[in-house]
């Protein structure tokens, strides 16, 4: 059921705020009580984002060690969609039984112990091409489930409305979080940690994600209490909402909830098709970064095999180049967070938030298509994909505001996972085909893209109305109870 804890602060007129809501809401339409569910649910989202980013790089470093590399990173996303299956059986059955803190603490603990077990891989002296493939499939799981579970968490303690005030400002901690860890500081930290430096930062993202663990299970006490204390007023609406604080989701798999709802199922599908977009993108710049990073400058446009022995320095150039791409996405990221994402939704809503990703898309594919410079894939990826984290994300999340409890959880989990990694995998395919049996070159996967992004925008106009109807029922729900 929604929240209905914030609807009491909406009425405070705007000369009460005070300097710390003020200086808040030059970023989100936040009003005052608002601020600290908000800010804490950001300081966790900022800290899974840290761990992510810190690890993220690892993946291109690990696995990137060739020319073949970039074919090699499609075709392992076939390998995590079909993984998906399983772990979102396993999800829908475990959050079933458990409550949702306790579900949070046994997934983000089973990832946690992953991290150790790679770093006990290393001392055993495992190879870096057999740990590289690992750990992509590894983390590409993490990755998306970590954060869907997060959105399904922060979904479940708002209603629609104060949800598309305060998500702006939660997303907010996910971008800083993205940006932080992609500062010039990290590699130098790289550097002090000496050998065996990835393993290293995995048990500090390890650490990190311990201390999320932490913070959701004191966000959720929290919000018992209030929700008890709410229903000591005499609250309308509290008394059903405190039931379901502490109890399970009921029965039933998050495949079967998207397959059965065409709200679901559209979502599903835009999200799938962005992600072969995505993918599809990465493939360009991966393609182009290892050809500058391994055979250098003057063969940004031509592959050629990396100098025997040269992996260590290949794997250190990578990485840097990576991070800083990661560095200019996460800067245009916060950027937009900032200035731009509260504003948009007040001024044209969820609805025309979610047209504005594939129209950049759309125009910077189509620029990349008439030649892909190693410059222009930067930027028109680093924008796109600052977009992404950014104002889609959050536009993605307001999407469920307008769902039940257990389609926040389980079917956002499927979505963002198995739909997602169903997305890289067709892209995978396209990869090895465009390359393996066409020879394309990498302008025309920029023209591929700009068809997909045409027929992506075409589903965007289908779930615009039916969000608006879900939305009408959820506030009819709301205004009877």
């Amino acid at each position: 059921m929604p929240d209905r804890l914030e609807a009491a602060a909406a009425v405070a007129p705007p000369q009460r705020y005070s300097p710390g809501y003020r200086f808040l809401r030059l970023f989100a339409d936040i009003r005052p009580g608002e601020a600290p569910k908000a800010l804490l649910l950001g300081l966790n989202v900022f800290l899974l984002l840290l761990a992510y980013y810190i690890l993220k790089p690892l993946r291109e470093a690990l696995l990137l060690v060739d020319k073949d590399s970039a074919v090699v990173k499609s075709c392992l996303s076939g390998a995590q969609a079909v993984l998906f299956v399983f772990v979102v059986k396993a999800f829908s059955r475990l959050s079933s039984r458990v409550p949702r803190h306790v579900l949070i603490t046994w997934t983000t603990s089973f990832f946690i112990s992953n991290l150790a077990l790679f770093y006990l891989l290393d001392l055993g002296g495992m190879a870096v091409r057999p740990m590289g493939i690992l750990f992509f499939i590894w983390i590409g799981i993490f990755n998306y489930f970590v954060i869907a579970q997060f959105w399904g968490f922060a979904n479940d303690l708002y209603s629609d409305e104060a949800g598309k005030r305060a998500f702006p400002l939660v997303a907010l901690g996910a971008t800083s979080g993205g940006l932080v860890a992609t500062l010039p500081f990290m590699k130098r930290l790289r550097d002090l940690l000496g050998s065996h430096w990835e393993f290293k930062l995995m048990l500090l993202a390890g650490i990190i994600l311990f201390v999320c663990i932490l913070l959701a299970r004191h966000i959720h006490r929290r919000e018992v209490r209030a929700v008890a204390a709410a229903r000591e007023r005499g609250q309308a609406g509290a008394g059903a909402r405190a039931e379901t604080q502490e109890m399970p989701l009921r029965a039933g798999g998050g495949f079967r909830l998207v397959f059965r709802n065409r709200y679901l199922l559209l979502i599903a599908l835009m999200i799938g098709l962005y992600n072969f977009v995505n993918a599809t993108g990465e493939y360009i710049i991966t393609t182009a970064t290892v050809n500058r990073s391994i055979a250098g400058p003057s063969a940004a446009s031509a592959p050629s095999p990396a100098p025997e022995g040269a992996n260590e320095p290949a794997e250190k150039a990578i990485h840097d180049a990576f991070m800083d791409y990661q560095f200019l996405t996460n800067l245009i990221a916060l950027v937009i967070q900032l200035f731009l994402v509260s504003r948009i939704f007040k001024w044209i809503g969820v609805n025309g938030a979610l047209l504005v990703l594939p129209l950049l898309a759309l125009g910077g594919y189509a620029l990349i298509s008439f030649g892909a410079v190693l410059g222009l894939v930067r930027w028109v990826k680093a924008l796109e994909n600052g977009t992404d984290y950014s104002l889609q994300n959050t536009t993605k999340a307001a999407l469920f505001l307008v769902t039940r409890r257990e389609e926040k959880y389980k079917a956002k989990a499927a979505i963002d996972t198995f739909f997602v990694r169903g997305g890289d995998t067709l892209s995978a395919l396209a990869v090895l085909i465009g390359t393996g049996l066409l020879g394309l070159p990498v302008e025309r996967f920029a023209l591929l893209n700009v068809v997909a992004v045409i027929v992506l925008l075409a589903i965007c106009l289908k779930i615009i109305p039916a969000y608006a109807g879900r939305k009408a029922a959820t506030d009819a729900a709301a205004g009877e109870a």
